[in-house]
């Protein structure tokens, strides 16, 4: 956590979130330096990456240097300009709710990436005849266009599990 809070508050609001590692009354120009100190390639050999929540227009450039800037839908015009995501409300909890929906909604992509790829090695090359000669089996282009039809709507059916996630179960 990197803050211009003073150390016995950082503290506190450290040990409430889980959070180990505090830099407490940190100037505004010193955020956005150890945002990119930890941001250096050699950080991320472990995947790991360094998010900036704020709100205020102190923490812009903090916001602009993270790998993820995450601004309070309540903060001024330039933190929000400056981070990529923002939310909608002033409840810092809403941060991890909107990291494990980013996880799941790329897992979701991953899972429909796979299907419809797995679905047109198969499909288009049975559409195209690829059987006739060996099985003597041909596709109807009605059979063809429904079958494809259907892959669209399993696409856009797992993509809709989404919205039935609920951040409090995690499921």
């Amino acid at each position: 956590m990197v803050t211009g809070d003073n150390p016995e508050t950082a503290q506190k609001i450290a040990r409430e979130a889980g959070i180990k590692n505090v830099l407490a009354g940190v100037l505004p120009d010193q955020k956005a330096t150890q945002v990119q100190r930890l941001s250096q390639p050699s950080n991320k050999v472990t995947h790991n990456y360094v998010a900036f929540v704020g709100d205020g227009i102190n923490d812009a450039p903090a916001l602009a240097a993270a790998d993820i800037g995450i601004a309070m839908g309540t903060g001024t015009d330039v933190a929000i300009e400056s981070a990529g995501i923002t939310l909608l409300n002033k409840d810092i909890g809403a941060v991890l709710t909107a990291i494990n929906l980013s996880r799941r909604t790329v897992a979701t992509i991953r899972q429909n990436l796979f299907w419809a790829f797995a679905y047109n090695v198969v499909a288009i090359p049975v559409a195209a005849g690829a059987l006739y000669p060996s099985h003597g089996i041909l596709l109807s282009p009605v059979l063809a266009s429904l079958a494809m039809a259907f892959s669209s709507v399993s696409v856009m059916t797992n993509s809709l599990r989404l919205s039935q996630w609920n951040p409090e179960a995690g499921k």
